[in-house]
């Protein structure tokens, strides 16, 4: 099992018990052999099978599953949030240890928080509330779940380590959702981890009818659901213009029908591999007097002629009023491509005369005062956004997506009353 094989032959008969055990009906990020680290990082959505695999691993361990060393007194911690969510989730919940494990049930003494089996091994039970009750104790292995929500993670998760001092190579799993949490960032910088991300959709055959799609379909995209459901770790970067529980609460709908709509492209300076995205971003402005951030049609490694056919494309579908193009890496280029697709397409041409921190900060205060809505889900471009700070993206490439915003809003709310010159490319 990933986190503590060592790499060796199996015989026929290790291979046979192998495939009778959770190897037979575990998903391949579940279960994979090779790995050497004694440390295991999984981070799962909900529903993932996370549970179920810490459970699996404990279990393998009192088997003497190989190429686990076996004895018939193993000690193993189990450490959650609290001592309920240890027995209710870790122990005797239905992805837990009792349910799940093969021939003799362990027993769980409540009155003492330890788990027995019939061979001698015993696994006890802490919670991250009381980080004392470890110091003393000693083991051979260890299994955390759910650490992002642990109480008094760091102290609780070193008092565990100092504990892991039996055997010949003590070993842990941790097995948790993604959050932006010291002890997670931590566990994701240390070497000593093999780290694992699963996602919910992985694991569709053994969840209830209907529940994924409903799911889907109420958080698919949003913050909650990239970390819930795709098992992502999403971070705020310090200083940026904007945050993800403020574009959060941006979600909404168009109140009336929309008064203008513009869509506006800020094309790239090539087509290879390596050139920046080309960012197209289509918004209205409501009977509110909001913007609303309607689609964001931005493509990778586009083709003067493929960009241009989609401004075109978006500009019909949504029957816009008129194109906003910046012309700073182009010139007169990008007319003369628009021209070639569209040659009656009313465009407006900008030139960025000040910085991009700069412009996007009137448009940040607007999203500050309510008088932004994204009318669905747009990944990619709240990425960006909320990477974006004084001295631009962290990876160092453009941020296309939101320059294309930063036009489309700024045109919608902060162009002089409202009404750009528009020329027709004839």
């Amino acid at each position: 099992m990933q986190g503590g094989w060592s790499r060796r032959n199996f015989s026929g008969e290790e291979a046979a018990r192998i495939l009778r055990e959770w190897a037979g009906s575990a998903r391949g990020l579940q279960y994979r052999p090779g790995m050497v680290r004694p440390n295991w990082l999984i981070m799962g959505g909900r529903g993932s099978g996370k549970t179920r695999l810490g459970a699996e691993w404990v279990n393998s361990l009192v088997r003497g599953f190989p190429p686990f060393a076996w004895h018939r007194h193993m000690r193993i911690a189990l450490v959650g949030e609290t001592l309920g969510d240890v027995r209710e989730v870790m122990v005797e919940g239905p992805s837990g240890i009792v349910p799940i494990s093969r021939g003799h049930r362990p027993r769980y003494e409540a009155s003492r928080r330890r788990l027995l089996w019939d061979s001698g091994a015993v696994a006890q039970a802490f919670s991250s509330e009381d980080p004392e009750s470890l110091r003393g104790p000693q083991f051979e292995a260890a299994w955390c779940d759910e650490v992002a929500k642990w109480k008094n993670a760091q102290d609780c998760f070193d008092m565990l380590q100092f504990g892991l001092r039996l055997g010949e190579e003590p070993r842990q799993i941790v097995t948790t959702t993604p959050k932006a949490v010291p002890i997670v960032k931590r566990l994701l910088a240390d070497t000593t981890f093999t780290v694992t991300r699963m996602r919910t959709e992985e694991n569709r055959a053994n969840l209830a009818k209907g529940f994924l799609e409903a799911v889907t379909r109420r958080y698919a995209g949003s913050r909650l659901g990239r970390q819930e459901l795709d098992g992502e770790l999403l971070e705020d970067r310090e200083g940026a213009l904007w945050s993800r529980a403020e574009l959060e609460k941006a979600h909404g709908l168009a109140n009336g029908e929309l008064r203008r709509i513009v869509v506006a492209v800020d094309p790239p300076a090539s087509a290879r591999r390596t050139s920046d995205a080309c960012g197209i971003v289509v918004a209205g402005l409501d009977g509110d007097h909001r913007a609303v951030v309607l689609c964001d049609g931005s493509m990778r490694q586009a083709r003067p002629q493929d960009w241009a056919a989609r401004v075109a494309t978006l500009f019909k579908r949504y029957e816009a009023d008129c194109v906003v193009a910046e012309v700073n890496q182009g010139g007169e280029m990008v007319a003369a491509v628009l021209r070639t697709v569209a040659p009656t397409l009313p465009v407006k041409e900008v030139r960025a005369s000040r910085g991009k921190w700069l412009r996007a900060e009137p448009v940040a205060a607007l999203y500050h005062q309510g008088r932004v809505v994204h009318a669905e889900r747009f990944p990619e471009l709240e990425d960006e956004m909320c990477d974006f700070g004084p001295n631009g993206l962290s990876n160092g490439r453009s941020p296309d997506r939101l320059d294309a915003l930063v036009w489309a809003i700024s045109e919608l709310l902060l162009s002089e009353a409202g009404n750009p010159r528009i020329r027709n490319l004839i």
